[in-house]
């Protein structure tokens, strides 16, 4: 779902008269409901023709939310409800009323009264998204180089979405992803090697929607195992709305947070109900029964570009110097959330845990294993590579030769389908006296190895890890095409798209990010830095968000998970029960 889902795949499950059942909670006015005693509704796709009123009650409106809550139209219902967060979106926001204004000081917002509808606009980038934008614009550009061309886009008045609309709004702070995962990464490390938590070992990563989503639907046993840290993306919009409204003293919904991801799945997650302030605000008594979400909408790679071309702006002729101290965004309300959030850029300075070793997809595994390396000296980390490329084992034995650590990587879905197999659990026998049967083996049998779980695996539905998203610029994409000299009759194949990507991947490896200003102080003093984070600055920025907001940590940075269970099929007819077969063994109409 995740490596190819795209907006106009709308006809691969999804058959005509599939019966929804979310339409059946809210009834649509008009037309009226039919005399039978059939309460189902048919969802029409762009296209499609609706069946005739006696055969369907009419075209049933449903909320990107509710396609999480139904495990019956998997592909095709979250293609189309993905749509809803779009370019198109974020323009109709920007141009809904004047932007909240902030005050000299930074602590509060001098127009709050003037418009109901104004909002503080705040956006946040994956750094994956800025690999595959310095890929495409080429020239040896860097993720910092793109990053000043989008707040061009999204602050400039004078180059920008500024520069136009009704309101001439643009966003007031533009954040990489990249702080919040390292959060995650150290977090993440903590419950991955802590014997007192109530998660099954082998911890799996979360951070990937995609993976997720297809847990909760069709294999919920594996739910146990997932790891309860927040994404990337989901703890960066928690941290931007807790710290924004404590601090300017405004609710939640007057903060609209668009995030920039490299997958379509990313908004799915960000339309999570245990991703809103319904978990963290717990004070409010006004707050809404579903929440306000943290991530308002979520916009892909290829979609900023299409952002940029709405407003006439050519995004590959915005300045890769940065914006002007005239345009610069006014200070972060809080200095110490502000300073780990925006931390000095040099461009000398190389990420140092942004390796080839650690993988496009964050890195959750690499910093587990040498934070495991560092806390035993003379240890030793052995790489395996499995069935394929996608696959990789790593074990980390002392120096006496006992094994102590074993873990592994699972990318793509053809890969996770083989990981959770081994992790169904085995079914009591009915026999009197009888053994389980039913169970695969469990992971962590090496190629010539002995048989040992893993306790940790890292999981990531795109083949290649999150650079090559669903949501990137694809080297059949126009510009890549007209880069790469591709012409109408040699129209690039796998083997292209496969070298494309090392060149995302370069992108990505060359980052270059400074620590903050408290972080370099600890540098130079602390020896316990893991891949180039610092986990007690970490700790200590953790803890002063926390004390700021009032809010538990765990309530903050941690989420849950549920099993997802649909009542289609229960009450289908046998035409119906056809359908849906066929579509999902690629027949149908």
């Amino acid at each position: 779902m995740s490596a190819i889902l795209s907006a106009d795949d709308l006809n691969d499950f999804i058959s005509p008269g599939v019966a929804c059942i979310k339409p059946i909670e809210t009834l649509p006015s008009a037309p009226p409901p039919p005399t039978s005693e059939s309460l189902e509704f048919e969802v029409i796709l762009d296209g499609q023709q609706p069946s005739s009123p006696s055969q369907s009650a009419g075209p049933a409106e449903i909320s990107l939310t509710d396609c999480l809550a139904c495990s019956g139209c998997v592909t095709t219902a979250e293609a189309v409800l993905v749509s809803l967060q779009s370019h198109n979106e974020v323009l109709s926001l920007l141009d809904s009323a004047p932007s909240l204004t902030l005050s000299p000081d930074c602590t509060a917002i001098t127009n709050l009264e003037q418009n109901s509808f104004s909002k503080l606009f705040v956006c946040s980038i994956s750094p994956q998204v800025l690999a595959s934008l310095a890929a495409a614009i080429g020239s040896n550009t860097t993720q910092s180089q793109v990053l000043n061309m989008i707040t061009h886009l999204f602050s400039n008045p004078e180059l920008g979405l500024p520069s136009g609309g009704k309101h001439n709004n643009g966003f007031t702070y533009i954040v990489s992803t990249n702080r919040a995962r390292e959060v995650c990464l150290v977090l993440g490390s903590d419950e991955a090697l802590s014997t007192h938590n109530d998660i099954k070992k082998p911890v799996l990563t979360s951070s990937c929607p995609g993976w997720v989503c297809y847990a909760e639907k069709t294999h919920p046993y594996v739910l146990p195992y997932l790891s309860k840290v927040k994404s990337p993306q989901a703890l960066t919009g928690t941290l931007l709305k807790t710290t924004l409204s404590k601090s300017l003293g405004i609710s939640p919904d007057r903060i609209w947070h668009l995030s920039i991801m490299p997958c379509f799945d990313k908004k799915l997650e960000a339309s999570r109900e245990e991703l809103t302030d319904s978990v963290w605000n717990t004070n409010n008594p006004q707050q809404s029964t579903k929440g306000i979400r943290d991530v308002d909408c979520v916009i892909t790679t290829k979609e900023i570009l299409m952002l940029a071309e709405s407003r006439n702006i050519d995004f590959f002729s915005l300045p890769k110097t940065p914006i002007s101290p005239s345009h610069q965004p006014p200070p972060f309300p809080n200095k110490t959330i502000g300073d780990f959030l925006f931390p000095s850029i040099t461009p000398s300075h190389k990420n140092e845990q942004q390796t080839s070793q650690a993988g496009t997809s964050g890195g959750n595994l690499h910093f587990i294993l040498h934070t495991l390396l560092a806390q035993h000296p003379g240890s030793q980390l052995v790489t395996t590579r499995g069935r394929n490329a996608d696959v990789l084992e790593y074990c980390i034995s002392a120096s006496t030769g006992e094994t102590i650590f074993k873990a592994a990587r699972f990318y793509g879905f053809r890969n996770i389908q083989n990981l959770v197999r081994k992790l169904k659990p085995a079914k009591p026998s009915r026999m009197p006296g009888g053994k389980p049967f039913g169970s695969a083996r469990r992971p962590g049998k090496a190629a010539g190895g002995n048989a040992l779980d893993f306790s940790y695996v890292e999981v990531m539905a795109c083949p290649g890890g999150c650079t090559n998203g669903g949501g990137q610029i694809k080297v059949d994409d126009p510009i890549v095409l007209e880069r790469m000299g591709f012409g109408t009759e040699n129209k690039p194949g796998p083997q292209e798209q496969k070298a494309w990507l090392e060149v995302v991947d370069e992108a990505y490896f060359s980052a270059d990010e400074a620590p903050s200003p408290q972080e370099g102080e600890k540098a130079n003093t602390e020896k316990g830095r893991v891949a180039g984070i610092s986990p007690s600055y970490i700790r200590d920025t953790l803890k002063s968000w926390s004390d700021l907001t009032r809010i538990p940590l765990d309530k903050l940075a941690y989420t849950t998970y549920r099993e997802v269970v649909s009542d289609v099929g229960k009450t289908q007819t046998d035409t119906e029960r056809v359908v849906e077969l066929a579509g999902k063994i690629g027949g149908g109409w």
